[in-house]
């Protein structure tokens, strides 16, 4: 049987793309999308606010797949000029490849910026996920090779995207986070019972220190959200921000773009003291998981930061009935208020064929340590030990 004829498009812009032929590929019509950051609204607050596109080093060029007039798969594609925002650490590869001759960037990304949230990057109509998956791939490599760059990368996609992707040379890169795993706690106490001693009373310590910073913790989502709300929350971005990589990478016209179209995609929890903000928290809801984005304080108070990041996503997550909370890139300190270490994927290629070998080498040996870098992390977690009847 031949294969259809797949025409894959460059776009620029998302303006020269239809919004439901987006969201219908990244299944965000008419429901809470399974992951916000892939829904056009998304993308589209990212490039109107001026966070991509000229002189951020992350310029679009989204994918769209056409099986006749008909868009069955879409990617969003981005021409880097630098390995910021991404999460996932190649400066390895970049020194590897400048130090024997070549120039590393501008590189190709598919991924969505600033975002270490896992979810589907290749967004298909279902009954062509395999054939949008592979002309999608198959069209960036060969945008890679006319414009002599010098890789593609696919970061935080899923498992079986990189299960497939393998079979198109593209090599498989495992890396690690922490998330919390909702086994249908009725409520927080519910969670803290399957602890151990110890650790279940360090927890309630912790919180009862937060919670005693001459304050109240507020959790907004949806109407309840206002335009003041996200004045506070940019002081809060920008503090964290400036500590850690320099410069947000975030504009304040983004916040704004998100109060107007993705204000039912957000848990906003926020600390109030003699009636100013003075910490904040950004959770962003998927059908099943809730999203820890951002953090920041314009006060430091005991325990804060664990309350509103962690605990505060606990319990949001608990009373949606979702499944888990992924509270970001890095962190072993999640270990102590369970957050277990889980696997994350993503896909690397180089149209070098050495280099691509010498890659696929070191990522064999790195995904072993990884490996037993998370059975011995989740031997030391929270939780109880299960007697063997309990492990049957």
């Amino acid at each position: 049987m031949t294969e259809p004829t797949i025409r894959v498009e460059l776009h620029t812009s998302l303006a020269s793309v239809s919004a439901q032929d987006w969201d219908r590929c990244a299944g965000a019509l008419g429901s809470i999308p399974v992951d916000p950051f892939t829904t056009y609204r998304f993308l589209k607050a990212l490039e109107q606010s001026g966070s991509v596109g000229k002189d951020t080093g992350w310029i679009p060029y989204y994918m769209t797949a056409h099986l006749d007039d008909v868009v069955i798969g879409c990617a969003p594609l981005y021409l880097k000029y630098h390995s910021q925002g991404e999460y996932i650490f190649d400066h390895s590869f970049a020194h590897a490849y400048e130090r024997a001759g070549g120039q590393y960037y501008p590189k190709l990304q598919i991924a969505v910026p600033f975002t270490p949230a896992t979810g589907p990057r290749f967004l298909a109509l279902a009954e062509h996920r395999d054939i949008a998956q592979s002309s999608l791939t198959r069209a960036a490599m060969e945008f890679a090779q006319n414009n002599k760059l010098s890789s593609l990368h696919v970061t935080f996609c899923t498992k079986t995207e990189v299960n497939f992707a393998e079979n198109l040379g593209v090599l498989p890169r495992v890396t690690q986070q922490f998330h919390w795993e909702n086994h249908n706690y009725a409520d927080f106490d519910a969670f803290l019972a399957d602890l151990s001693s110890r650790k279940r009373k360090n927890i309630r310590k912790e919180r009862a220190k937060a919670n005693d910073f001459g304050g109240n913790i507020v959790t907004l989502t949806s109407d309840d959200i206002l335009p003041e709300h996200w004045d506070a929350f940019w002081q809060f971005y920008q503090d964290t921000g400036a500590r850690k990589w320099g410069q947000p990478y975030l504009t304040r016209a983004f916040f704004d773009c998100v109060q107007n179209t993705m204000r039912d995609d957000i848990a906003l929890v926020l600390a109030i003291r003699d009636g100013h903000y003075v910490a904040g928290a950004l959770n962003f809801i998927g059908q099943d998981v809730l999203f820890g984005r951002y953090w920041g304080c314009v006060e430091d108070h005991p325990c804060l930061h664990f309350e509103l990041c962690y605990y505060r996503a606990i319990d949001f997550a608990i009373a949606r009935g979702l499944s888990r909370v992924e509270a970001g890139a890095q962190g072993e300190h999640k270990l102590a208020r369970g957050y277990l270490p889980v696997k994350t994927y993503s896909q690397h290629w180089f149209p070098d064929p050495r280099f691509h070998e010498a890659v696929a080498d070191y990522l064999v040996q790195e995904e072993r340590a990884i490996s037993e870098d998370i059975e011995i992390l989740t031997s030391y977690g929270p939780f109880k030990a299960k007697s063997p009847t309990e492990l049957e």
